[in-house]
């Protein structure tokens, strides 16, 4: 089916009456999931993370460790069965789950019933998929099949927005409604613009545009990657003040959507209700923040994805004081 082409507004209306957000820390903060001192790790949810393929194991191992690192109370990532020893030895908290692959590593469609036969005893209460799983034509077939039938709150990062993208819109938004369960959607402009079939020069003189767009298009929340990433659910709008260029490196994207979804485990125990505006609105500051954090002690060249990681920590402290 022939993609449609979303034509960028050339005069954007104006967005009165719509709530314009800093996304500054006071802000983020009240969003931030809180702890009791009698607290067990049931009480934080259960991310499940499908990811990897053949080469880009390291997109997965870092989602998970991200997603631990945010405070998600389990982690469960599924990868392809030949990466599975691989992964469980780099996150040794996550626990794994071997799909079913094809073509060397990459998950196959029957990876949907893998998943859906353990989602009631796992408890997962939120998905998130794309980091890592490579574009190969199986691999989107397996992601149609388990977004449809895995009806969790989901983030969708990476080759998950490469392979929706090869659909029309209208055929994206219909699997969104039909799973009747929010999606935050992470592009760079790039994914963005493969998304929204508009060149990506278009995004970037656009942004909130095609943010706002995106998001009303599809009735997700959108968070548009850059030099003050932009978050909006297509009223709401944020934009999000910390980060540096040390974060333009592979793998920052995919601890993006680890933190996110761990953030988001832990709220939807509190907060059933949450869309997944707040939490990628404070996802992406602590994400920010971390990188911040880290490049006081070396240069932003220098900053590799794992820094990051390792820098929550402290990005939680600023948050907290």
């Amino acid at each position: 089916m022939k993609k449609r082409r979303v034509a960028p507004h050339p005069n954007p209306p104006p967005q009165g009456g719509r709530e314009s957000m800093g996304g500054g820390r006071e802000q983020v903060a009240q969003w931030l999931p809180g702890r009791t001192a009698d607290a067990h790790k049931g009480d934080f949810g259960h991310a499940l993370i499908v990811a990897g393929s053949k080469g880009m194991a390291g997109a997965a191992i870092l989602a998970a460790r991200a997603a631990s690192r945010a405070g998600a109370g389990l982690v469960t990532l599924a990868v392809p069965e030949n990466l599975q020893a691989v992964v469980a030895g780099q996150v040794p908290e996550a626990l794994t789950l071997g799909l079913p692959e094809v073509h060397g590593s990459a998950i196959a469609p029957e990876a949907c019933g893998r998943i859906y036969r353990d989602l009631a005893a796992k408890r997962w209460n939120v998905l998130a998929i794309g980091p890592g799983l490579g574009t190969d034509p199986t691999t989107e077939r397996a992601l149609i099949a388990i977004l449809g039938r895995i009806k969790l709150p989901a983030v969708i990062d990476a080759d998950g927005l490469n392979l929706l993208s090869r659909h029309g819109l209208p055929q994206v938004r219909k699997l969104f409604e039909e799973r009747q369960a929010p999606c935050v959607l992470t592009p760079h402009p790039g994914e963005m613009a493969r998304l929204l079939s508009w060149r990506t020069d278009e995004v970037q003189s656009r942004r909130e545009e095609a943010a706002r767009t995106l998001a009303r298009e599809l009735g997700c929340v959108c968070l548009l990657k850059g030099k003050g990433t932009i978050i909006t659910d297509g009223e709401r709008m944020a934009t999000n003040p910390t980060g540096n260029p040390g974060l333009a490196k592979g793998g920052s994207g995919d601890v993006l959507t680890g933190v996110i979804a761990g953030l988001w485990a832990q709220r939807l125990k509190s907060a059933p209700q949450e869309r997944g505006f707040e939490v990628a609105a404070l996802g992406a500051w602590l994400h920010g923040a971390a990188a911040d954090e880290a490049v006081e002690t070396r240069p932003a060249a220098t900053l590799l994805a794992s820094d990051v990681v390792e820098a929550l920590p402290a990005a939680f402290r600023r948050l907290a004081a």
